[in-house]
This record gives structure tokens, C-alpha cells and sequence, in this order.
């Protein structure tokens, strides 16, 4: 008799032999949820998140309605950049567990029916990796050295960088090596820390590497990739300066124009992912990669998914769009339009670990200037926090009204708001420190997460430890608080997803509903009706079955910030 597996037993469980049709597979329409390891569950005590806390919170996501998790990077690492530094792309690095509690989150997942995505950093390593210490013993002219980007310094002793880079964490994109008989040496890039050496995307030898990490974890059962940086690894030929270097602002100027940064968007990415996409097709199942591309516009970031390429991309246009109905309804648009010109799904995200949460961007007002330099103390703009969350709950039922995917970040179903009040020393953010504190980067939207509000750390530790400090504010946004309130952040999220899948929102499409006035954004799905009221003044709800609605309604006016999900007629 043969043996029964979790999913011929359990018939949400997650089966990888199972291929879908093609257009029909689970990713075109999936909710995606983002833990942070280190800010989700600490199962050990030491105040960092681990893989164990998260197998032990899994449930909770399964209660909430989404379809998978993606795991920010637990790969070994010396942890200067939180993980996206990695020293060992195929081990657990020890603050997070072993390759045992990884295969335990991954069974546990699999029978809950989530899909696990695991994030992997193909632009750079940490300068720890064994491979670049390799390559910075084995001297000049090495294959070793050939791995990374490896060049001579300008000036009449070499003293000067190669050009004119600039860090995306800030100051140079270049470090000088001193050799081992203590002569200087060249200068080796690094797009984002000075421990973070870039890959030479155009070593076969890179390409081979990456295959293998790949097959590792999809020997281990994962079901897709996020690829951190998925618009960097190529590089322009000859390395020119950039003709107008941005004002040191982190992430948010970097992207402002892609096609005039050498090492973005360069042609040549895109083999690199053809090939992914046929390492993947190797394998059973309906695998996914995902590009983190900062691409701009829509129908350039679209290339990323191409039938042969990857199959979904982050739509960052949607992300950074300010709460104006004209603005919402064309990204809307153009987003569907773009995706569906190459056959992929559109995808839609608020928040990440990259970018201030959302309720507190639409609290501010310069909503959308900088989303990735972050908001601290000193900050002129500081949010509103009722405003925000209102906003924020009618962006969310708006975004998961659409068809396509979509990508949730932790604790958003709780409404937690960005942490702005963190001193400068406990900050860890190396934005933070290569500007000097200029730039508060990203530590306010990664702060752990709040469980339970009586327990130690909100029930995010045991011991009561935690590796950023949470606010007093945490605790009447603890998951138990909000549990079983129709009113709380945390059921409607529970609602909205509920309702998305019994009415197929995800395989639907957008028709746009006329006569709603110019502060509205009101469309179809299938048989919802969704208005979305973005104005200062109230509006009249059309009639029909309310179905959800983001916050109180005034009778039989939709409040300003405010958005419905009404039965079509």
C-alpha cells in the first residue's frame, strides 16, 4: 500500500507534483504574505525572530487567508546588512536556526496549504563570503578575482575610484583593497555597503554558482524566489561615470531615473533570468520567481515578465502612487495594461521592508518623496496617524479588490504604523550610518511585531527581549486585541481576503464605473462594486448589498478616506 502524504490527506496541503494549467497557476492570483525573520517570532529568547517563532505563528496566517509566505533572507551572514549580506546562500545562519527548522517550517506550511518563497540576493555577497576572501588571497589577474568587480583606481598612484559610483547606502561605491605584501591594491564595487561586494554577472563561473543554489532549495521543496536587486547584477560595458550624480538619498533617488544609472536595468539581466526560468521548469509544480525590479515605467518593468523570464514583478509604480483618485485609477490602469501586453499577472503592494508603512506615508504630507530614506525624530514631515491608518484601510481594500497578486507585509493587518521615535544608537539601518544619520533608512517599518498585549515584548519573545525597541503603542494593536473586532484593522484584512477569494477577485478584471465624481475611484470586479471615496467631502453609496466596508459609514454617505465592497446588482 503506498504511503499517504500530507496533501493526499489533507486536501489544502501544498503538492508539488501538481502543475496547473497554463494561466491558471496559483501565483497570477495569489496573496503573498512578507515575514521579516528577525521581527516576526523569537522562539529562542534572544530577541531576534527565528525560524522556529515563525513555525510556531504559522497558524495565524492561515487564519488571516493568504496563500504563501516569502521569508526575507536567513542565510548565513556576518548581519551588517540584516541578511541581505550573505556568507553561505545554502545554510541557516545560526541567529535564525538550522536547516532542520527550515525543513520543519516548510512541512508545517505545506500542510496548512501556504507555499513558501525564500528571498535570494543574486547582486552581492558579504565580504565575508568565502568566495571573496578567496579572491582577495589569490591576487591580481585570478580567476578568484574575476568573480567580482575588480578594478584599477584612477590617478597617478591609483588612488582615485574608477568612477564616479555612488552607494545606494550612501558615500562611494568603491573600496581600495591593500594586497597581502601591504601595496595598495585595486578597488572593488559595491552598490550598496562596503561589505557587499558586487558579482561579475559576466563570469560564467557566477552563473554556474547561482544554478546550484537555486537547485539546492528547490531540491528542498521551496515553491519560488524573491530576487533581491532583480534590475542590478549587469552592469554598463566600460563602467562610465553617471553624468549627474543624485544627491545622497538612498534607494528613492537611485531609482528616480533608471536609464541613466550604469549599473541598472542593463540589457544583458535579462538572460540571466531565461535561464532561472529553465532551471525552475526543470522541477514539478508551478514554481515562481519574483523580481524586486525599481523600474520605471510599467511597460519597462514588464519586461522582467516575459513568458520566458520571471512571472511576477513588484509593482513599485502602484507602491509610490500618493492617494489622488486620477493618479490611482491610470496607475491601475496602466499596471494591467503592461502586465497583461507580456502575459503575466500584475501585482500590487503597499508596504515592504524597504519602505516607510503605509498608513504613515498617507498620513504624511509629502506622501511619496523618499518612501525608502525613512522618518526619525528630527524629520520636518511627521505623520498623522489617524489620518494614515484611515487612508491606509481604504488602500488596502482598494489594492485587494484587484485582479492579479498580491504582497502583504507583516504586521499591515494590524495597522502598525512606522516607528519614528527610535534614538540613533539603537538604529542599525548602514544607510543610517554611511550618512551620518542624514538618511534614517529602514529600521521604523522593521520594528517586531506585536502578538499579544500582556505578554513579554507583546508576545513577540518570551524573555521580553527584542532587537529594536517597540512602542507602548504596540500594545492596543496586539493581534489578541484585535481579534473577533468587526472594527479592528486586523478583520477587516481577515474580511477582505475572505471575500476576495469566494468572489475570484484574483482571476477577475477592472471595469471602470462612470457618474462617481472625479474623487472617486469606483470599478467593477466580477460581481463586486468597489468605491473608493479619495475626496475631503462625503458621497453617496450606491445601493446594493454592503459587503465590506474600510472604516464607519454615515448612513447612506461614504465618509471621505473611506472604501466599499457592494454586491453588483
Amino acid at each position: 500500500m503506498p504511503k499517504e502524504t500530507a496533501a493526499s490527506t489533507n486536501p489544502t496541503a501544498v503538492d508539488h507534483r501538481r502543475s496547473a494549467a497554463p494561466g491558471e497557476e496559483w501565483w497570477r492570483s495569489a496573496v503573498i504574505y512578507q515575514i521579516y525573520p528577525r521581527s516576526f517570532a523569537d522562539a529562542s529568547g534572544d530577541g531576534i525572530g527565528d525560524l522556529a517563532g515563525i513555525t510556531e505563528r504559522l497558524p495565524a496566517l492561515s487564519d488571516l487567508g493568504v496563500d504563501a509566505v516569502w521569508l526575507s533572507p536567513f542565510f548565513r551572514s556576518p548581519q551588517r546588512d540584516a541578511g541581505y549580506d550573505v556568507s553561505d546562500y545554502c545554510d541557516v545562519d545560526p541567529i535564525f536556526g538550522t536547516l532542520a527548522d527550515f525543513d520543519a517550517l516548510r512541512d508545517r506550511a505545506h500542510e496548512m496549504g501556504l507555499r513558501v518563497i525564500v528571498d535570494l540576493v543574486p547582486n552581492h555577497c558579504s565580504s565575508d563570503h568565502p568566495w571573496f576572501q578567496e579572491a582577495l588571497a589569490a591576487g591580481p589577474g585570478s580567476p578568484e578575482r574575476d568573480r567580482f568587480m575588480f578594478r584599477e583606481g584612477k590617478g597617478a598612484h591609483g588612488e582615485l575610484p574608477p568612477n564616479n559610483w555612488q552607494s545606494i547606502f550612501g558615500g562611494n561605491a568603491w573600496t581600495r583593497i591593500t594586497e597581502a605584501d601591504g601595496t595598495p591594491g585595486p578597488w572593488y564595487l559595491h552598490i550598496f555597503d562596503t561589505s557587499q561586494p558586487d558579482f561579475n554577472w559576466k563570469n560564467p563561473w557566477v552563473w554556474e554558482q547561482f544554478r546550484q543554489i537555486l537547485r539546492f532549495w528547490l531540491d528542498r521543496g521551496v515553491d519560488g524566489f524573491r530576487v533581491d536587486v532583480a534590475h542590478g547584477l549587469m552592469k554598463k560595458e566600460g563602467l562610465p561615470d553617471i553624468v549627474q550624480v543624485a544627491d545622497a538619498g538612498g534607494l528613492a533617488d537611485a531609482i528616480s531615473a533608471p536609464d541613466e544609472v550604469p549599473y541598472w536595468a542593463q540589457p544583458e539581466v535579462h538572460e540571466v533570468y531565461r535561464d532561472w526560468h529553465r532551471v525552475l521548469a526543470e522541477y514539478e509544480g508551478d514554481r515562481v520567481l519574483c523580481a524586486e525590479a525599481w523600474v520605471e515605467p510599467l511597460a519597462k518593468a514588464a519586461l522582467w515578465v516575459r513568458p520566458d523570464e520571471m512571472h511576477q514583478a513588484f509593482n513599485f509604480s502602484y507602491l509610490g502612487t500618493p492617494w489622488d483618485a486620477a493618479r490611482l485609477r491610470s496607475v491601475i490602469d496602466e499596471s494591467i495594461d503592461a502586465f497583461t501586453a507580456v502575459g503575466a499577472p500584475s501585482t500590487w503592494v503597499l508596504s515592504n521592508h524597504d519602505v516607510v508603512r503605509h498608513p504613515s506615508r498617507y498620513g504624511l504630507d509629502t506622501y511619496g518623496a523618499a518612501p525608502a530614506s525613512g522618518i526619525g525624530p528630527k524629520s520636518v514631515d511627521k505623520p498623522d496617524d489617524v489620518l494614515g491608518l484611515r487612508r491606509g484601510r481604504a488602500a488596502t481594500a482598494l489594492m485587494l479588490s484587484l485582479p492579479g497578486s498580491a504582497y502583504l507585509y507583516q504586521g499591515e493587518e494590524l495597522g502598525l504604523p512606522e516607528v519614528v521615535e527610535l534614538d540613533d544608537h539603537v538604529r542599525e539601518d548602514p544607510t543610517f550610518h554611511r550618512t551620518n544619520g542624514e538618511v534614517y533608512g529602514r529600521d521604523g517599518c522593521r520594528v517586531p511585531i506585536p502578538w499579544e498585549k500582556a505578554a513579554p515584548a507583546f508576545g513577540f519573545s518570551a524573555s521580553g527581549e527584542s532587537w529594536l525597541p517597540q512602542p507602548a503603542l504596540f500594545a492596543h494593536l496586539a493581534r489578541d486585541v484585535q481579534q473577533g473586532d468587526p472594527a479592528s484593522t486586523l478583520e477587516l484584512y481577515r474580511a477582505a481576503l475572505a471575500l476576495r477569494a469566494e468572489h475570484g477577485l484574483g482571476t477577475g478584471a477592472v471595469e471602470w464605473l462612470e457618474g462617481h465624481g472625479d474623487d472617486v475611484v469606483a470599478l467593477c470586479n466580477g460581481a463586486v462594486t468597489v468605491i473608493a471615496n479619495v475626496g475631503t467631502a462625503p458621497v453617496a453609496l450606491p445601493k446594493g448589498e454592503l459587503l465590506l466596508a474600510s472604516g464607519p459609514l454615515d448612513g447612506s454617505m461614504l465618509p471621505a478616506d473611506t472604501a466599499v465592497w457592494i454586491a453588483s446588482a
